[in-house]
């Protein structure tokens, strides 16, 4: 059975207690419960319907009468799950989702850069363009961590869990339904740390991957809970051959030096970090652990108790008027655009960052070659329409 490491850096429970906000305060509730929990309190009142954010805007109008908080329940929280590789953080994550009532967001990859809105895989180009444009994906940094392209695999892996941490806030606020994630894009540093350690990536493209870092990463909210789970270096790199995955066992990045400069970096820095926005759970891992019980010890938490104006934790969720939860709200639901637009930062001080427009052209001409990418989504003769759109998703991203 798991245990809850309680030292004075990953303390869980603060028993300072600050001033209450003013009664006309829209504060959402903080309790979490679990299955077993909820079946024994009584039905709660009915709630809107989720809202079709992933087809529709949540317009100013719409805020008027589609109030946000309306959807709130206990559970509509944002949980982080953290941890080395291999330590069981899927298996894990599912669990909990599937006990707490929310919705699992799987640990974000390239597929999110590779695999565009038509369902064409770009790793099919691979053998017709220029080297430096092809796809570099986490097998590959496996195999070939010093490659030229991995530095650039790391800003895109950021780029990734900032997209889908943003898709996981607007589905929060839109359907009321709570979040569990396999890390996100606050813990993300830990592997350019890690990486530029190893000399896996330059010390230039590490100061451009923090300009980019720099520039986004407070326009999220962070999330409620962080649960840790620790397993020391001996143990991850049994679990890696255990799971016999050949581009891992076979591959160069996962180290010893590296993997014990991640765990370096999660504790020393990560864990401090986020500890005074978030609440976070530590588990020894070492010999797995009970969803159960951590369920028990995530119900034992009291949300509710940071009310101070000025206290960092939790702050991000103390907003005090319905119109700001519907500020929010539309930014995360019809605006990512802008937010990814925040990316486009032009720094030219790290070679192996720059593809060359040579290079870029032929890889341009390969994939417009390709009948799927004739014609923009919704206008292809697949889809049924080709001179009005039929239908167009959300969220488009430009090869």
């Amino acid at each position: 059975m798991s245990t809850v490491m309680r030292t004075a850096v990953f303390k869980v429970i603060n028993t300072n207690q600050g001033c209450k906000i003013a009664a006309c305060s829209v504060v959402q509730h903080r309790g979490i419960a679990g299955k077993a929990l909820r079946d024994s309190l009584p039905k709660p009142p009915p709630k809107p319907a989720p809202f079709d954010y992933e087809n529709k805007d949540y317009t100013w109008l719409r805020s008027l009468f589609d109030r946000t908080t309306h959807r709130f329940d206990q559970n509509s929280k944002v949980i982080v799950v953290e941890g080395p590789v291999a330590a069981g953080k899927t298996k894990f994550a599912a669990e909990l989702a599937k006990d707490l009532g929310m919705k699992h967001y799987p640990e974000a990859n390239m597929n999110y850069h590779y695999i565009r809105p038509n369902g064409i895989d770009l790793r099919i180009f691979d053998k017709d363009i220029p080297e430096d444009t092809r796809t570099f994906d986490h097998k590959d940094f496996n195999l070939c961590p010093t490659h030229r392209l991995a530095a650039n695999f790391q800003i895109m892996m950021y780029i990734a869990r900032y997209g889908q941490y943003i898709d996981a806030l607007a589905h929060l606020l839109n359907t009321g339904e709570g979040v569990v994630l396999e890390r996100s894009p606050w813990s993300d540093f830990v592997f350019v740390e890690a990486m530029t350690s190893q000399k896996f990536m330059s010390k230039q493209a590490r100061s451009i991957y923090y300009e980019l870092r720099n520039s986004t990463i407070e326009e999220l909210m962070r999330p409620h809970l962080v649960i840790y789970l620790d397993l020391p270096v001996a143990k991850v790199q049994e679990k890696i051959k255990a799971r016999n995955n050949d581009y891992e066992a076979k591959g160069k990045a996962l180290s010893v030096p590296y993997l014990t400069e991640v765990e370096r970096q999660y504790k020393n820095k990560y864990l401090r970090d986020i500890s005074t926005h978030a609440e976070l759970l530590v588990y020894d891992w070492t010999g797995g652990g009970e969803v159960e019980v951590v369920v028990e010890d995530i119900e034992r938490l009291d949300f509710d108790k940071y009310t101070e104006r000025e206290e960092p934790k939790m702050k991000d969720w103390r907003l005090p008027r319905e119109i700001d939860w519907a500020d929010h709200r539309m930014i995360y639901t019809n605006q990512k655009y802008f937010l990814m637009n925040l990316f486009c930062i032009p720094r030219t001080h790290a070679p192996e960052l720059l593809t060359s427009a040579e290079d870029a052209y032929e890889r341009t001409k390969v994939i417009y070659a390709h009948p799927d990418f004739q014609y923009e989504v919704g206008y292809n003769q697949k889809d049924g329409n080709t001179l009005l759109k039929s239908k167009m998703p959300k969220y488009t991203e430009h090869i």
